[in-house]
């Protein structure tokens, strides 16, 4: 069933920045609120450019599914500054300030927020004994899970968020560089920006513990993997033109789901801006319950993300596409 079916048309109606927002105009960082609690979400501007996506066949450690190099085009976005937390994280699945609406003049976009299912209650400590305290990154959600807080923070604030595409992740993680990482081609140089296996202690940390990239982007590599919207498809770079607008792998299918930017169990080589990762059925191993949670990895602390808001909403016909089946 698609998002529009189970959405009223009187309760999903589109605005604001629809119609009146171009691409021509500048994009500025800003905090947003979440309307009941103290809580807010950083979100810094990403400017319209062109990056080349992938890596060349010279790049250390490079997999076959980095190429080819192709040129892609994105639009102007916002991404998160920060990993989302746990504790904001939970504000979604506790439910308990949904009656608390942000004073919001111009809404992007209008739903119910009583129209959107809410995640089930962990029934065991889904950070596996690594906590889930103050400013730790939430880990142990499905892509599913993650989407569904991007529309229940959509209905919530009157703007429409989503998972990053993978082009966006790659261009933010790039941050208008070429190089393995941002900083250059030296993994030695991680140590400063990341939180990987090498230096983890076998836990993901704070965020915003590390140097940002030039972006202002923390923990882009490492401390958790990060969800994207994209089906992870191997030779999906074979498939496109020299040059790409807004390219984006529609998951028509639970596994595998692209995951960028490795963790702090992960070697140096995994991290990298081109590197990628399918999604697998393991990370739900121990889920003793049958069907198994669709909210919920049981294997997966490593895997979190990170929300984008869109100022372009997509009409009704393509929603489904960001918040899923």
């Amino acid at each position: 069933m698609h998002v529009i079916d189970r959405f009223p048309l009187f309760l999903f109606i589109l605005m604001g920045l629809t119609s009146a927002f171009s691409q021509n105009e500048s994009l500025k960082d800003f905090t947003q609120n979440i309307e009941g609690s103290k809580l807010n979400i950083e979100m810094i501007a990403i400017p319209r450019g062109s990056f080349n996506m992938g890596s060349p066949t010279s790049e250390d450690h490079r997999n076959l599914d980095e190429g080819p190099v192709h040129e892609v085009t994105l639009n102007s976005f916002w991404i998160s500054k920060y990993e989302i937390t746990w504790e904001v994280y939970n504000l979604f699945v506790n439910r308990a300030i949904d009656d608390s609406e942000n004073p919001v003049t111009n809404r992007d976009i209008d739903i119910d927020i009583d129209a959107i299912s809410g995640a089930t209650i962990p029934y065991v400590d889904m950070s596996l004994g690594m906590g889930t305290s103050e400013g730790l990154p939430v880990g142990n959600v499905t892509q599913y899970a993650a989407t569904q807080f991007c529309k229940w923070l959509s209905a919530k604030t009157g703007h429409f968020y989503r998972l990053p595409t993978e082009a966006e992740w790659e261009y933010c993680a790039r941050a208008g560089t070429s190089t393995a990482y941002h900083f250059g081609d030296d993994p030695k140089i991680l140590d400063d920006f990341a939180w990987f296996y090498a230096n983890s202690e076998d836990t993901y940390h704070q965020v915003g513990q590390k140097s940002p990239n030039p972006w202002g982007l923390f923990d882009m590599y490492g401390n958790v993997a990060e969800w994207t919207l994209d089906q992870y498809i191997p030779d999906a770079y074979k498939e496109r033109k020299s040059s790409t607008v807004s390219p984006f792998e529609i998951a028509k299918k639970t596994y595998p789901i692209s995951v960028r930017g490795g963790s702090y169990n992960d070697d140096a080589e995994y991290l990298r801006s081109a590197a990628r990762l399918g999604s697998n059925e393991n990370w739900k191993m121990r889920d003793p319950q049958f069907p198994k949670s669709k909210w919920w990895n049981t294997d997966a602390p490593f895997v979190g993300f990170r929300i984008v808001r869109d100022p372009k909403v997509p009409n009704e016909n393509e929603i489904n596409h960001y918040w899923g089946q």
